[in-house]
């Protein structure tokens, strides 16, 4: 029964991430806590695992189209992988209930980030003819690859809702390219982010294989129907859905536990 639920929720965490490109897997931890009844220190790697792979797969036919920009994706992953590893680290010493939380609030972060319309673009990492200004690009983009990899160890996220809105809002990233880069920095972040979880954390590598096979699947599939379908609309119903889990996941903490 265990397995049939985790390729069901698999499944469902793929298709969102396939119709939205990303944000749906912030929906791991908490399908894997209430549903699966996995406590959070056994969840956070198994999301990991599926957010790091599903990015790895999404992100290939970006690098093919030339629409990662590698220093800079390697600038945030220097700054998060140590980040990670310190999230990690913090976590394994917080209650369950302190961790999720921190992770309802991330949740309403992500869902006010997924309704917010911003056209503006920043101008510190701007691509031209002479590349990166490097001076002005570095000391903003390393606190925020601190910042998401921070994030990434203590609750599994890819926060993938914090790196683009740095890159396009903060450093002048082109959407298509922030896109790509920033998947390449959700793969870097939680494959650091599994390594450091692998000591401390019993994983049901059963439950975890269907899970990523699902969602994978679902991924692939969603995403061949999500360029005909208005993502807006979608990306805003999924934010009402985050807000209302979120909301649950306070409650059960608060007053259930």
């Amino acid at each position: 029964m265990t397995i049939a639920l985790a390729l069901a929720l698999g499944a469902v965490i793929g298709a969102l991430l396939g119709l939205l490109g990303g944000g749906g897997s912030i929906l791991a931890v908490p399908a894997l806590v209430y549903v699966l009844g996995l406590d959070v220190q056994q969840a956070i790697p198994m999301s990991l695992i599926v957010v790091g792979t599903a990015s790895a797969v999404g992100v290939l036919p970006r690098v093919r189209a030339g629409q990662v920009q590698w220093r800079l994706a390697t600038v945030f992953a220097l700054a998060g992988i140590p980040a990670t590893f310190i999230g990690t680290a913090i976590g394994r010493h917080l209650p369950q209930s302190v961790l999720m939380i921190g992770f309802a609030t991330v949740m309403v972060v992500a869902g006010i980030r997924m309704l917010q319309e911003n056209a503006g673009t920043g101008t510190a990492c701007r691509v031209g003819d002479g590349g990166i200004n490097w001076r002005r690009c570095a000391p903003r983009s390393i606190p925020a690859g601190f910042l998401v990899g921070l994030l990434t160890g203590l609750f599994g996220v890819g926060g993938g809702f914090l790196i683009i809105p740095a890159l396009v809002l903060m450093l002048g990233v082109e959407m298509s390219i922030a896109v790509g880069t920033s998947l390449l920095i959700i793969v870097a972040n939680s494959a650091a982010g599994v390594l450091s979880h692998l000591s401390g954390a019993d994983i049901d590598w059963a439950i975890a294989a269907a899970f990523v096979g699902t969602a994978i699947a679902g991924s692939l599939i969603a995403g061949q129907f999500g360029a005909r379908l208005d993502t807006r609309r979608l990306q805003r119903w999924f934010a009402y859905l985050v807000f209302a889990v979120a909301v649950y996941v306070l409650v059960d903490t608060l007053f259930v536990r």
